[in-house]
């Protein structure tokens, strides 16, 4: 289990490694077998939303989806990549320190590790489910934690509002068009600047994105000491091979 003081390039490296064993083990770096992958548009990533400031609507974030042997994987990244060709060539891909390869590298390990059935809910939710998955959030929060003060990291409307609705929160972000703004009463702080102060030393719970693993930042809040949920597809298949924990209600 990797510790927050592990670097981005050592969680990458064990991510790669653990891939590559999964993959060796079961046959599969030998084969040619195809991976495409592709960038979806807001409509297929999401559908439609009551909401219209999520991310991937408001253009700050592209779905990429890859397709191994009928089985999809995808992932959010701000550096999408259009990819044709073997799962041999994905694990060849410099995830360290190409943030494209990153994605696309992703967006594969997810379709393949749902493939392999070693990971679930590796397409994101749609229509009304963001809405739904976040109420549920609400009850999943009480019933296994009861009432914690929760840093939530990433810009996720939804998650702000019922869960400032129900609990004492801070909510981080990196971009800059949403720091210092307001959202449910809510100010949105410094993803960077605010991070010792909101999830080190305030926070008693942190719900985090998932996205984090394509920037590199969920080095950040892995072994700090406090539980961290994550949430959303992107992380799906480095979760299982990390064994962090992750909680979707929704997607397929």
């Amino acid at each position: 289990m990797p510790t927050s003081e592990m670097t981005q390039q050592e969680l990458f490296a064990e991510i790669k490694s653990r891939f590559m064993k999964i993959a060796k083990e079961r046959g599969l770096s030998a084969e040619r077998i195809e991976i495409t992958s592709r960038a979806l548009s807001a409509k297929d990533a999401i559908g439609t939303t009551r909401r219209q400031d999520y991310p991937i609507i408001t253009g700050k974030e592209v779905m990429l989806q890859a397709d191994y042997m009928g089985s999809l994987g995808q992932a959010f990244t701000d550096s999408p990549s259009v990819f044709e060709g073997t799962l041999e060539e994905i694990l060849e891909l410099d995830i360290e320190t190409d943030v494209h390869a990153r994605g696309l590298f992703i967006a594969a390990l997810n379709a393949v590790m749902r493939h392999l059935s070693l990971a679930e809910r590796t397409i994101h939710c749609k229509n009304e489910e963001p809405e739904l998955c976040a109420a549920k959030y609400v009850d999943y929060v009480k019933t296994h934690y009861g009432s914690p003060k929760i840093a939530l990291v990433g810009f996720q409307p939804a998650l702000i509002e019922n869960l400032s609705g129900a609990f004492e929160l801070r909510v981080l972000d990196l971009n800059p068009e949403n720091i210092g703004k307001t959202k449910h009463g809510v100010k949105i702080e410094d993803g960077e600047k605010d991070y010792k102060a909101v999830v080190l030393d305030w926070a008693e719970l942190v719900v985090c994105t998932g996205s984090t693993l394509a920037n590199g930042s969920i080095v950040k809040y892995i072994g700090i000491g406090k539980e961290v949920v994550f949430y959303g597809t992107t992380l799906a298949g480095a979760a299982a091979l990390l064994g962090l924990k992750r909680v979707c209600f929704y997607g397929t």
